[in-house]
């Protein structure tokens, strides 16, 4: 787990919100505080789905909304004349990209044994913090996909040219 420190706040907002940069995730949950404070469960509703659909992972592959459909309604929440007072986002990487992470190191972890690489992202009213996570559906001595999950965030920021600090020492 390391946090990270977003150094420009805009240019990270018009990554997240504004950019397919982060299609790679699925929304958890979202809480938004503007005029109101908004909250978004990301869980799929099965009372929404016939039975059919629920069962064809084809049309629902995953437990969670793509961020990339729940992203505009998120943007919507945000864009105005006034930043928000506070937000925050707890994205999971797809389940897709689990073997390509743990194929960076060397590791006897299975993407099977991996429920989510997570990416929670808090803004207080004055700082962003990202905070990495690893979900696995056991316990686990190997801590490797938690270095691999971290380094791949890093990466990835900084490929995207999000400039960051690195605060994990100072926890």
């Amino acid at each position: 787990m390391i946090a990270l420190k977003i150094t420009n706040i805009k240019q990270f907002m018009g990554r997240l919100l504004c950019s397919e940069d982060f299609d790679s995730f699925l929304l958890e949950e979202a809480s938004v505080s503007t005029y109101n404070t908004f909250h978004i469960d990301g869980h799929l509703n099965r009372e929404f789905y016939t039975s059919e659909e629920w069962d064809d992972k084809e049309n629902r592959p995953y437990d969670f909304s793509m961020w990339k459909t729940i992203r505009p309604i998120c943007f919507e929440l945000i864009k105005g004349n006034h930043t928000p007072t506070a937000f925050r986002f707890v994205l999971h990487l797809m389940p897709t990209y689990t073997e390509s992470i743990l194929r960076g190191g060397d590791t006897s972890v299975s993407p099977e044994q991996v429920k989510a690489f997570v990416l929670n992202i808090k803004y207080d009213g004055t700082d962003l913090i990202l905070v990495t996570g690893t979900a696995f559906h056991t316990f686990l001595m190997d801590k490797t996909p938690d270095a691999l999950w971290d380094r791949a965030v890093r990466q990835f920021l900084t490929k995207k040219g999000i400039s960051f600090e690195d605060l994990t020492s100072k926890y």
